[in-house]
């Protein structure tokens, strides 16, 4: 019995603490939100973020799509090719990419770049001092610090997916017509009749939003509730990493359930 209690009570616990970290992280967030006004009033922060952000990003992303076309090129053709359909390759490889492919694996090569780079500077920062200076000079280091990383993370993640995506979409060209000999005119006239630009494009850039949103907002409440030791730093980027990737996944489903769903 005693021991049953324990386990209640451990659970409770557990639970109880969880709460209030999502608690917190609610309020983290509106906090950064109402204090973007500085930011927005000086986009020449955002931009600089976007450039750190977004530009260093880009080969990572860009070789990663090239290779994600190539397979889906290669897989969806051996698919479709059983039902004598490989002159939808097009659409297959459009759809995929715009749809869930291009979203998805960006955000996730994202927590791992952009996002530990932005949890280990802040994180730094604060081992440093340097956001208790601030506060010291009257400077509120969320309107300075992270508001402009975080409008800078949310605007690069959709331009980054379509990056992505793009490239994505000339590897299955290159796979599909170059090397297998699809028909060219086939693979493009299925692909543009085939995907909306609303439904799917629409959709897709969308998806990315949230999950910039969701990335960039857990790799800086990491970085700034991070324990101001090197070794507390190590940790919070390893929890960036873990936590942002779960989040894109279930965010994932949830979106793909609620736009797709009908």
């Amino acid at each position: 019995m005693a021991m049953f209690i324990r386990f209640l009570t451990g659970l409770g616990a557990g639970v109880r603490g969880n709460l209030a970290g999502l608690g917190r992280f609610a309020g983290f967030f509106v906090e950064v939100v109402l204090k973007s006004g500085t930011a927005l009033r000086r986009p020449r922060l955002i931009v600089q973020q976007i450039h750190f952000i977004g530009n260093y990003s880009l080969v990572i992303i860009a070789v990663s799509g090239l290779f994600v076309g190539f397979v889906l090129g290669l897989q969806g053709y051996y698919t479709l090719n059983r039902y004598g359909s490989e002159q939808a390759l097009g659409l297959l490889v459009a759809l995929g990419l715009v749809r869930e492919l291009g979203p998805v694996v960006t955000a996730l090569l994202f927590a791992g770049r952009a996002g530990t780079s932005l949890t280990a500077e802040i994180g730094l920062m604060k081992a440093g001092e340097q956001l208790s200076a601030m506060e010291v000079m009257a400077v509120d280091p969320v309107r300075r610090v992270l508001a402009p990383r975080f409008w800078g993370g949310v605007i690069a993640m959709p331009l980054l997916a379509a990056v992505f995506s793009a490239v994505g979409v000339l590897g299955g060209w290159g796979v599909g017509v170059q090397l297998i000999g699809v028909d060219e005119g086939a693979f493009w006239a299925q692909m543009q009749n085939g995907v909306d630009v609303w439904q799917d494009v629409g959709n897709g850039v969308l998806k990315s939003v949230v999950f910039g949103v969701a990335v960039t907002l857990i790799a800086l409440y990491q970085g700034y509730h991070a324990k101001a030791t090197p070794e507390g730093v190590s940790r919070a980027t390893t929890r960036t990493v873990v936590a942002g990737s779960l989040a894109v996944l279930g965010l994932d489903f949830l979106l793909t359930a609620w736009m797709f769903g009908n």
